[in-house]
C-alpha cells in the first residue's frame, strides 16, 4: 500500500489531481448531452413519428467503438481530453432521450388540459409541468448515462494519456506496479457508487412530494387521480 497514491511523474498529476480530471471529463459529456437531450426529446413527445428514427441514429452512434470515434476526431481536436468528451456526450443521448421522453410522455392528460386553462403556452407547460413531473424519470437516465461516462472515460489512455485515472491502468504496466491499476479500478469505482448516490439525492431534493417505498405502492392510485393536478400546477407556479 506504500506506494498505491505513488503516481508516476509522467502522468503529471498527483492522485488528486487524477480524479478531479477524470470528474470533468465524465461529467461534462453527461451535462453536454443532457442540454442536447433536452430540446430533441420535446421534438419526439410533439411530433411521435420522430421518436423512432432518433432512437436509431443514438443507438447506432451508441455502437460505434470509442477508438473509431478518436480516430476520426484526433485530426480536429488532437490528442485532447475534447476528443474523449464528445464521443461520451454522444453516448449519453442514447440513455437520456428515451428517459425524457418516457417521462414526459407519463404526465396525465388532465395535468396538460389544467395547465392550458390557466393559461399556460407550450414552453412554459413543458418547463414547469411536464419536466418537474418527468424528474425521476430524467434522473434515472442520468445515473445509468453518468456510472457509464465514469467508467469509458479511462479508454482515453490509448490518445496521450487522457484517460485520467485510466493512465493509471497504462502506468502499472510500463512500471510493472499493479497497485496503480488497483489504485484505478476500485478509484473509478468508488467515484461511480458517489455520484449514483448524490443523483438519487438530488431526485429525493428535487421531488419532495413523491412517496417512497410502500408508501409509494399504497398511495399511487389516488396521486394518479384528477386531484393530483392540482398541487403539480400550484408547485409549477
Amino acid at each position: 500500500m506504500s506506494g498505491f497514491f505513488d503516481i508516476p511523474s509522467d502522468l503529471q498529476h498527483s492522485w488528486l489531481g487524477l480524479v478531479g480530471l477524470h470528474l470533468r471529463e465524465a461529467l461534462l459529456p453527461v451535462l453536454a448531452g443532457l442540454l442536447v437531450s433536452l430540446p430533441i426529446a420535446q421534438l419526439c413527445v410533439r411530433f411521435r413519428w420522430l421518436y423512432p428514427p432518433v432512437l436509431g441514429v443514438t443507438t447506432v452512434l451508441y455502437a460505434i467503438p470509442s477508438l473509431a470515434f478518436f480516430v476520426v476526431l484526433i485530426d480536429y481536436t488532437g490528442q485532447t481530453e475534447l476528443t474523449v468528451m464528445i464521443p461520451l456526450a454522444v453516448y449519453s443521448l442514447v440513455v437520456l432521450v428515451p428517459a425524457i421522453v418516457d417521462g414526459v410522455r407519463s404526465v396525465p392528460q388532465e395535468t396538460l388540459a389544467a395547465a392550458t386553462a390557466m393559461g399556460f403556452g407550450p414552453v412554459r407547460r413543458y418547463l414547469q409541468v411536464q419536466l418537474p413531473i418527468a424528474v425521476p424519470a430524467i434522473i434515472a437516465g442520468l445515473r445509468v448515462a453518468t456510472v457509464s461516462s465514469i467508467s469509458l472515460v479511462s479508454v482515453g489512455m490509448l490518445i496521450g494519456n487522457q484517460g485520467a485515472l485510466g493512465n493509471l491502468l497504462n502506468d502499472a504496466n510500463i512500471y510493472h506496479r499493479p497497485e496503480l491499476a488497483w489504485n484505478s479500478v476500485i478509484t473509478t469505482a468508488v467515484l461511480a457508487v458517489l455520484a449514483d448516490a448524490s443523483l438519487v439525492l438530488v431526485r429525493l431534493l428535487l421531488t419532495p412530494w413523491m412517496p417512497s417505498g410502500t408508501r409509494s405502492r399504497r398511495r399511487k392510485p389516488a396521486a394518479a387521480g384528477p386531484d393530483a393536478t392540482v398541487p403539480a400546477l400550484e408547485d409549477a407556479r
